[in-house]
């Protein structure tokens, strides 16, 4: 294969896509709000387990409005992992409370909910975990963690959209769960997220977050009526040509994971045979949907930095997820901490590696990123001998 070959994701559509948002854009109107972003929220929330949803713009802004929803503020600390996208982190930032890096476990990668525990104090009002990469963490745990102290458990998902754990559905777990649709997830509309729940009083101030604080009781753009405004929100809305997209693609949601779970099946029957390398391997019960494939480099941050900037210069689009938010530079320099505070997280971090994996892909490109790792895993730089 040639270089530039494979990339880290490609997008899995089809004319049902195109044809559904052709509609839209053909009417005219009804491309900003419209009826298929109620019919996009039901059908994923029907589809979690939850009663009620609410879409956003993005998942960020989806975890920034179920933290203001919850009324989580400033005195506040809520939980988080340091092994996550940024975002996690920095929505706690959003509304005034203080996130409370705890550490991760070493089979899911998720909050490990001995450490939540010892992190608990009177200020804590929340834990948020992740599901990390497509794979269920330690919820049911966590869950009776939170229990135990009264507190919320908010579910980042954003990159595990199908996955479950013993047959029940991630984001069905916490009081509430988010949900992304950026482009690399399972299914995506570019941009978008998607706070489930059962609680109503939640879901209600989800609607008036997103909207200005306007009581939503008609089409804003075809009624002569201005709305009432009774609380402050934020222009937070998904478009009704992203929500027609979000329909089309839910209806390939599990196409979409079983092509994913029959390409890291194949990707781990060859990796295997690779010393000093570690493909993922899900428990008995943890229903993984693959929205990234993940490997471990025996030999710490150099070696994985190698092999990655080895796989580069075959043309194959590899990234580390996650770095720890902790060591950023941002967050370094706002809480000061030091190396070693999180010994799991900050010890995973320097050998995880996330390959290519897609519904599309092909077994020839699969095979070349194999025998690109095992070219660089039996020949290794001469300082990594």
């Amino acid at each position: 294969m040639n270089a530039g070959k494979v990339p880290l994701y490609k997008i899995y559509s089809d004319e049902d896509d195109v044809d559904g948002v052709s509609r839209v854009i053909r009417q005219g109107m009804s491309w900003a709000t419209g009826p298929n972003v109620d019919r996009f929220e039901r059908i994923v929330a029907d589809y979690v387990g939850r009663k009620f949803g609410v879409a956003f713009n993005s998942g960020t802004s989806a975890l920034h409005a179920v933290l203001l929803a919850y009324g989580i503020r400033r005195g506040h600390e809520v939980i988080v992992p340091s092994f996550t996208f940024i975002a996690t982190a920095n929505s706690v930032l959003f509304v005034g409370a203080c996130p409370v890096f705890a550490d991760i476990e070493e089979k899911t990668y998720g909050l490990d909910p001995e450490d939540v525990e010892r992190r608990i104090n009177g200020r804590t009002k929340a834990v948020m975990p992740i599901h990390y990469g497509g794979g269920p963490c330690l919820i049911d745990k966590l869950r009776e963690v939170a229990d135990d102290h009264k507190l919320l458990l908010i579910e980042d998902a954003a990159e595990s959209l199908g996955a479950t754990l013993n047959g029940r559905k991630v984001g069905s777990f916490g009081n509430a769960a988010v949900l992304s649709f950026c482009g690399n997830k399972v299914i995506t509309t570019g941009e978008g997220g998607l706070v489930v729940t059962d609680e109503r009083s939640v879901y209600e101030k989800l609607k008036l977050l997103r909207s200005h604080g306007r009581v939503e009781t008609e089409d804003y753009f075809s009624s002569s009526q201005m709305g009432e405004y009774v609380a402050l929100g934020y222009n937070w809305r998904m478009s009704n040509i992203l929500a027609t997209l979000g329909i089309s693609q839910m209806a390939k949601l599990e196409k979409a994971v079983a092509f994913r779970r029959e390409k890291a099946a194949y990707l781990t029957k060859r990796l295997s045979t690779i010393r000093g390398i570690t493909p993922p391997d899900p428990a008995n019960g943890y229903h993984h949907v693959y929205q990234m494939y993940t490997i471990q480099v025996e030999g710490g941050g150099k070696a994985r930095d190698a092999l990655q900037n080895h796989l580069t210069g075959k043309g194959i689009t590899t990234k580390v997820y996650f770095s720890p938010v902790h060591q950023s530079p941002f967050y370094k320099k706002k809480f000061g901490f030091e190396k070693g505070y999180l010994r799991t997280t900050e010890k995973l971090s320097q050998t995880v590696l996330t390959l290519p994996i897609f519904p599309t892909m092909t077994t020839d490109e699969m095979d070349y990123v194999v025998s690109s790792i095992k070219e660089f895993m039996e020949n290794p730089p001469r300082p990594l001998l």
